[in-house]
Order: structure tokens, then sequence, then C-alpha cells
């Protein structure tokens, strides 16, 4: 692709870049993180008796969110491999 792919619109610098190698490496630190807070919390929760602190509901709904969070990581994670790979041409 020769050009740019949308005009340029604002008062940002030519030069400006986007952080997509912060972005690469938030991603790959954070899928790994959140799977595995997502597995810790769920055998937690498997594990719970009853009079346990925090409760059952607590610690499935932390599991939830941090699959959930580890589900956006790799999805950002995907988003910035696809736009590097455009940027380099390959």
């Amino acid at each position: 692709m020769i050009g740019r792919r949308f005009p340029r619109t604002g008062t940002e610098p030519a030069t400006a870049q986007s952080p997509l190698g912060l972005r690469l490496l938030l991603s790959s630190v954070f899928v790994p993180l959140f799977c595995a807070a997502a597995a810790f919390f769920g055998l937690w929760a498997a594990d719970w008796s009853p009079g346990d602190s925090p409760g059952r509901g607590a610690l499935v709904a932390l599991a939830a969110v941090c699959a959930a969070l580890a589900v956006l990581a790799a999805v950002d994670l995907a988003v910035v491999v696809r736009r590097m790979r455009r940027e380099r041409g390959t």
C-alpha cells in the first residue's frame, strides 16, 4: 500500500508514530498474567468451602474479570501484530 490510508486531519506532527511497541510489550506480558490469575481464582473458587473468606461468588467474579481481561489483551495483541505487519509491508 502506497500513501496514507486516511488523510491527516489533526495537528499531529508528520513524523508522529504509534506506540505499537509498547502495546506489544504490555499485551504480551498481560495475556499470560491474566490467564494465570483466572486459573488461580477459578481453582480457588472450586476448592472453596463454606465459611471461607472471600466468598465463592467473589472468587468466581474475579476469575471472570481476569478471563475477560486476558481475552481483551489477546485481541489487542492480535491487532498490534497485524498493524506492525501492515506497516512493515510483510
